[in-house]
């Protein structure tokens, strides 16, 4: 059986990846391009959390670039786009136990700052220190894997509505939940308009904690056939790296995925479910020249 990476084991090739790409990439692109330069087999891609059923490869590569941004190597440049720092270009010419250390360092500076460390916890990078860095527990989510925690909990039913919404409010029109049972896993229709021009639009909502595989997509495709200009597919989850290129097969008409970072995006950029509050900071200068003056 493969083994399966542990979060640091991303980092580097993470940097690489957005230095081939000039800088910058999606998550999509990022993932995909992981998966293969690390060649994971297709059965770690399936393996998911006991717990809550999200799939591990994905999630270690989302806390991945987390810690990565938390260092200084790379920013989050809103909708699923992530761009390398001007310190994540250099430090994509390092070695990888170089980045996990740069990374570690930083995690480190992080949690002293926030609380009080125990006598002789961490002092001199420990290998207990190490062992929790590379073995980071599930459960200390962020505001997405809350936000995605409550929508698997949704019935089907109010996923489909939540995501007729969320297309209301993303500029379609005459969108129907339909949701009937035989009818190719078709859930709603709607039209998309774009200036002059309309297309009528059939999506599918999964409210997954796994991935989404090849044949769910074929199979949409298939019911679409003849009956729309394209297609969407939303999901909880994620997609297979054999999803996203049979969603985009050449010769085929191509449908559209909305994995569950995207849907997140997608929420919290229309206020739906998630309000944004600014964080004011504090910056406080010591003027000399006051002093001198007395």
């Amino acid at each position: 059986m493969p083994q399966m990476p542990k979060y640091a084991d991303y980092m580097l090739p993470t940097l690489q990846i957005l230095r081939d790409l000039g800088g910058s990439g999606a998550v999509e692109e990022i993932e995909d391009a992981l998966i293969a330069r690390l060649g994971l087999h297709e059965n770690l891609l399936h393996e998911t959390y006991p717990k809550s059923g999200a799939p591990i490869v994905s999630d270690r590569m989302s806390w991945a670039r987390t810690y990565l941004k938390n260092a200084g190597l790379v920013e989050s440049g809103g909708r699923g786009v992530w761009l390398l720092t001007e310190e994540g270009w250099r430090a994509a010419e390092n070695r990888a136990e170089d980045v996990k250390r740069h990374v570690l360092d930083a995690h480190k500076v992080a949690r002293a700052a926030f609380r009080k460390r125990p006598p002789g916890g961490e002092e001199g990078g420990s290998a207990t220190a190490l062992s929790e860095f590379y073995d980071i527990a599930e459960g200390s989510a962020d505001w997405a894997d809350q936000l995605l925690s409550v929508l698997r909990r949704l019935t089907p039913a109010a996923f489909e509505r939540l995501c007729h919404r969320l297309l209301r409010e993303s500029g379609f029109v005459k969108v129907e939940v339909t949701g009937r049972s035989g009818d190719g896993g078709i859930d709603g229709t709607g039209v998309l308009r774009m200036n002059l021009i309309s297309f009528h639009v059939l999506f599918q909502c999964k409210r997954y904690a796994g991935s989404v595989s090849s044949p769910t997509v074929r199979d949409f495709r298939g019911a679409m056939q003849g009956r729309a200009d394209k297609g969407l597919i939303l999901t909880t989850g994620s997609f297979t790296a054999d999803a996203r290129r049979e969603a985009t097969r050449d010769g085929a008409p191509a449908i559209d995925l909305i994995d569950g970072a995207a849907l997140c995006e997608l929420l919290k950029e229309r206020a739906m479910g998630v309000r944004v509050e600014p964080v004011v900071i504090e910056r406080v200068r010591v003027q000399p020249d006051f002093f001198a003056e007395i």
